[in-house]
């Protein structure tokens, strides 16, 4: 098994200006996880919900090669909720519900056949339940990447530190960045965030793309101008699967082979926006995908004339 993803299998009810759904399912590991899927035949997932999870859903990510010897299934008890809505410019939103349910007490186990994976991705979570699942790894693997948000810098900036040195790749938006260095400059805030532990910081852009960070070395993926955007919710988890998922199936961590997966997981993530929740992820095949990607690539291609 080359990669286990840590993060959230959820319900979630959302109303952006295009609609609104009653509770559909949702959560971190459930797009990381989903997005993985395109690209390794077997993956782990270490989660916890509730007996109202819905078994077909379960059923689905078990076709799809997602191993589920990592779920916690509480008998009698609720999976998490959370319930939003979007403003108009679908970059900003109000929680109007969160109901941690079987989430507020999770305690992570690892399966014995997960043990030895070279990728882990951490979605966002509590960083002493990130930092648990790596303590409890008997192996480190190859490459940790860690999805967080603003959340737990406001409420628990000194356990994400903590957890921060132990780990290779950051995930975070602009905002999350700004704030987590106390900079504008987002290349002077990936640099101080490089000190904080992570050597690798890819910062989301949301419609503006992403940057990715190595030392010196930088590089920008341009986002996709869509006809259509729903629903917001889940791109960034989608991006960060579509991203390390190509990267455990290449098994290649190189900063070029990043710039390529950068891209993939950009492209997965402009499907995932075009419906609600998972929608678009379970009806994309690989040739839909490997379209969208050229047409990411023809979006910055062009020859230079002489001057």
């Amino acid at each position: 098994m080359s990669l286990v993803v840590v993060g959230s299998m959820a319900f979630d009810a959302i109303e952006t200006p295009f609609g609104k759904t009653d509770k559909i399912v949702g959560g971190a590991g459930t797009f990381i996880s989903l997005a993985a899927s395109f690209f390794l035949p077997e993956q782990g997932i270490i989660s916890v919900v509730g007996e109202d999870f819905p078994k077909e859903d379960l059923a689905e990510m078990e076709a799809k090669g997602i191993d589920l010897a990592g779920l916690q299934i509480k008998l009698g008890e609720k999976t998490f909720f959370w319930s939003g809505k979007y403003h108009n410019d679908m970059n900003s939103r109000d929680t109007l519900i969160t109901e941690l349910n079987v989430l507020g007490t999770f305690d992570p186990t690892v399966p014995e056949a997960y043990q030895g994976a070279p990728y882990l991705m951490l979605g966002n979570l509590s960083p002493e339940v990130q930092r648990t699942v790596i303590e409890r790894l008997t192996v480190r693997p190859k490459l940790i990447a860690m999805d967080t948000m603003n959340f737990w810098m406001d409420i628990a900036l000194d356990e994400l530190k903590k957890t921060m040195k132990l780990i290779d790749v950051l995930i975070i938006n602009d905002e999350e960045a700004r704030q987590l260095s106390n900079t504008y400059s987002l290349v002077k805030a990936a640099a101080l965030i490089q000190e904080m532990g992570p050597k690798i910081v890819i910062i989301k852009k949301g419609e503006h793309g992403a940057l990715l960070f190595h030392g010196s070395q930088m590089f920008f993926a341009p986002a996709l101008p869509l006809e259509d955007v729903f629903d917001p919710t889940g791109a960034g988890d989608t991006f960060a699967g579509g991203f390390m998922g190509y990267i455990a199936s290449s098994d290649d961590y190189s900063f070029e082979n990043m710039k390529r997966a950068i891209i993939v997981g950009s492209a997965l993530a402009s499907f995932c926006v075009e419906k609600f929740g998972t929608t678009r992820l379970k009806e994309i095949n690989k040739e839909d995908l490997n379209q969208r990607i050229n047409q990411f690539v023809q979006l910055a291609h062009f020859q230079m004339m002489e001057l």
